[in-house]
């Protein structure tokens, strides 16, 4: 399909430029071209062909093969050759390349159309109004071109969106699971562990020492009365958020996707309202590590501590999950150790650093499986999730060091929408600046031909009423540069300036006769309500707006011929003027109705597509919220009847000073809690040792996806497939799962190819896979395999691996953090 799009424009013009070498010209009584001007001709008109099938994958290259081509089919057959894909060739530069490369373009296109009208028409009057047309048509030209590339840049923007969210709701309930994991972890398995290291002690040496069995069993009571309360109250979270959860979140995707009816801001293509963007207030978390690092040092261990006394945000959240981690393992690991936590700034970034020293004494033989083996791998996960890294291993003096680098992000979030507005501003350098030089331009060239019939002695005054004519029109037209900021502001500028006819021909400004151009000038009006009926704030609003430019062009334009004498002189009434005006007016309403009528249309069009992009991504959004209340609800039922009556034991067998069942009880809940983590984990991923899937498994994968509802075509399997390294077929179906598991609901094809020791795969109909977190993970995939990849916005995905023979992997998916 995408060959047929790139070649059928191409093919139709060369047909068209063909048809006017047959036996068409002897109609028209011109005589046929000569030998070597057909023959140049046809070689301008075959490398034309050539470069316009490449327009979208290389524009630039594009538009110097067509002006090639029109240099040589304008020297060989001037009147014959048109040259139309250069104007082609220069859109596609306008809609793929940005905005600097277009200014560079329509210069090079603009100046070889006027060195071949010099050539062709040497210096005469009407070369003049060859350049205007000639700038006018490119200038347009490009400014169509830039205006796509507004609307093509928008909806990737949501098609970005629409990925990142799909990319959520298919992650939400694995994320969800890891945070609770991480919650439950931090609220119980610390202090249960805490608990029976010290009842353990109490138990060991309570002989010799009976104030710490007294001190141990406070202990015991006042954290087990801590983790019971903590592990209440989530509970209770749990229950209620899953009481909540439809209710809100379905009425939240109904009031978003509905949202956009009238708000030229939606129009804009912003695609970044900024949520975040009233800034946010961050409470220290210094103290709360101190805090942390008091009640363990309350334990009988010495600890050093270094804190920066401003700590906020996500990075000291991650900070103080780590630093508790890194306690709770030196407690278990190395009983009686020193312990230095330090947390330095550097460079925007938070350097932490957790030390101990060898435990003066063998960890006990009691304390053996308190861990529920997800400390380490824990940590690397909490600092993953703030965007930084962290290592753990052996230390200087046989001892044991975690290190974490992590971003400080201490100050409150930009705002974004001075950012979005600066954007905005910049995507629209082009298009309304070609929209006002078109509004000029085009009455200067119906004036440059006028030019032509009027006498020689005439001409002399010509280029001075040539100027004031063309300030006139920039300023007219200047209202434009602001028709999507400020609407209704452009329009009554245009109207405004439109004044400036009569007042300019009352005041002998314009010569006689030029008030009559005054009617090309109309060019802006049109644009002004077009755009006001595509940006101007509700739809039902802009309807005088057809009607106010058909009165004020009406008064304007008789008002202006009454000033150049063209009414009767002074001797004409105002009923004469009244007459001719009020007409006029009806007939202007009708042409005005029609701009007016495509721009709701265009307004229309435009909101349908936001309305199915906003619908999309609520859509997704609700169905992650769900996926997240599963695994709540999941866990809110299992904490309930494994973790909570024992915990709550353990508080009264404290309370009635039985430290051997308190003892007993803080393992049984240790064990469940760690039985729970572990349940949590299991995300029913495959391990390392299931075999890695091949090109083979594409069918069973496309399979399931069409009993899923979605029609997935896979061509080109068995021969591709054949003799395949383990390496290659695995990147190739991983490409394949990942492309097709974006979101999309459209048709889907699957095409494999073989051919000089290279795999081609495309994959058609996978639009959200062409951008946000799906791209990146398909050019990581890609290259993993030494590969080459390319995205066409339209929805495409093409893929080149090399067929050789690579080394298989040692492992093809790594082991879940908290698995």
């Amino acid at each position: 399909m995408g060959t047929i799009r790139n070649w059928l424009l191409p093919g139709c013009l060369a047909a068209a430029q063909l048809g006017r070498l047959w036996p068409g010209t002897a109609l028209t009584g011109t005589q046929p071209p000569g030998t070597a001007a057909v023959t140049g001709m046809l070689l301008a008109l075959a490398g034309e062909t050539a470069a316009l099938g490449f327009r979208r994958r290389t524009p630039v290259r594009a538009l110097a093969g067509t002006l090639a081509a029109l240099v040589l089919g304008q020297l060989a057959c001037p009147d014959e050759y048109l040259g139309v894909g250069v104007l082609v060739a220069l859109y596609s530069v306008a809609v793929h390349c940005p905005v600097p490369v277009t200014l560079c373009a329509v210069t090079a296109g603009v100046g070889t159309e006027w060195l071949l009208s010099f050539a062709r028409i040497g210096p005469h009057p009407a070369l003049v109004a060859q350049w205007t047309i000639g700038a006018l048509v490119y200038v347009s030209c490009a400014g169509l071109g830039e205006a796509r590339r507004q609307w093509l840049a928008g909806r990737l923007t949501a098609a970005r969106r629409l990925a990142a969210a799909e990319h959520g709701r298919q992650r939400a309930g694995d994320d969800e699971r890891e945070r609770l994991a991480r919650e439950l972890h931090d609220v119980s398995a610390h202090h249960l562990t805490s608990v029976v290291i010290t009842v353990d002690a109490a138990r060991r040496l309570g002989d010799g020492r009976p104030a710490l069995t007294a001190e141990a069993l406070a202990f015991a009571e006042r954290t087990g009365t801590e983790t019971l309360t903590a592990l209440r109250r989530l509970v209770g979270l749990l229950r209620d958020s899953d009481s909540d959860s439809h209710s809100h979140s379905h009425s939240d995707s109904h009031s978003d996707s509905h949202s956009h009816s009238d708000s030229d801001s939606r129009h804009a293509d912003h695609g970044g309202s900024d949520r975040f963007g009233t800034g946010w207030r961050q409470q220290s978390t210094t103290g709360r590590i101190e805090e942390l690092v008091a009640g363990f040092g309350r334990l009988g261990r010495p600890i050093t501590t270094e804190l920066p006394g401003d700590l906020a945000g996500p990075a000291a959240e991650a900070v103080h999950g780590i630093v508790r981690e890194a306690l709770t393992n030196a407690l278990r690991h190395a009983p009686g150790a020193a312990v230095t936590v330090t947390v330095r700034r550097t460079n925007g970034q938070l350097a932490l650093s957790v030390d101990n020293t060898p435990g003066r004494a063998a960890a006990s033989p009691a304390t053996g499986g308190l861990g529920s083996g997800r400390g380490v791998a824990g940590m690397r996960a909490r600092a993953a999730a703030a965007g930084g890294e962290l290592t753990a291993g052996p230390g200087p003096d046989r001892g044991w060091r975690v290190r974490a680098t992590l971003p400080d992000m201490t100050g409150p979030r930009p705002a974004a929408a001075g950012q979005w507005r600066r954007d905005v501003l910049r995507e629209q350098r082009l298009a309304d600046p070609a929209l006002a030089f078109t509004a000029t331009v085009l009455p200067l060239v119906v004036a440059l031909a006028a030019l032509e019939d009027v006498p020689e002695p005439g001409r002399r005054a010509a280029p001075t009423g040539l100027a004031v004519l063309a300030a006139l029109l920039a300023v007219h037209a200047l209202p434009l540069l602001w028709r999507r900021r400020s609407p209704w502001a452009a329009f009554a500028g245009v109207l405004a300036t439109a004044w400036l006819w009569p007042v300019a021909v009352a005041r002998s400004v314009l010569p006689p006769g030029t008030g009559e151009f005054v009617a090309g000038g109309v060019v802006a009006e049109l644009a002004a309500v077009y755009a006001l009926a595509v940006y101007g704030r509700g739809a039902a609003r802009t309807w005088p707006s057809p009607v106010v430019a058909a009165a004020g062009t009406a008064a304007v334009w008789t008002a202006t011929a009454a000033a150049d004498g063209e009414l009767g002189g002074e001797d004409a009434s105002g009923l004469v003027a009244l007459a001719i005006a009020v007409p006029l007016c009806l007939a202007l309403c009708v042409l005005f109705l029609a701009p007016w009528g495509a721009g709701l249309a265009v307004r229309r069009r435009r909101l349908r597509v936001l309305a199915h992009e906003d619908h999309a991504l609520a859509s997704t959004e609700w169905h992650a919220g769900l996926a997240a209340d599963a695994e709540r609800r999941r866990l809110a039922a299992r904490l309930h009847d494994a973790v909570l009556h024992r915990t709550a034991a353990l508080v009264e067998h404290a309370r009635q000073e039985r430290l051997a069942d308190v003892a007993v009880t803080a393992r049984s809940a240790l064990a469940a809690m760690r039985e729970l983590l572990h349940g949590l984990g299991d995300t029913g991923a495959p391990g390392p040792q299931d075999p890695a899937p091949t090109l083979a498994d594409l069918e069973p994968l496309c399979r399931s996806l069409r009993a899923a509802g979605r029609d997935v075509t896979l061509r080109g399997l068995p021969g591709a497939a054949a003799e395949l390294p383990p390496a290659v077929a695995l990147s190739a179906y991983r490409i394949v799962e990942a492309a097709l598991g974006a979101g999309d609901r459209n048709p889907a094809r699957v095409t494999l190819r073989r051919r000089r020791g290279t795999l081609h795969l495309t994959v058609t109909g996978v639009r959200l896979a062409v951008a946000g977190p799906v791209a990146e993970r398909l050019r990581v995939r890609a290259s993993t395999g030494e590969g080459r990849i390319a995205f066409d916005p339209a929805g495409t995905v093409r893929v080149s691996l090399p067929a050789g023979s690579h080394p298989a992997p040692a492992q093809e998916v790594s082991p879940s953090s908290y698995a």
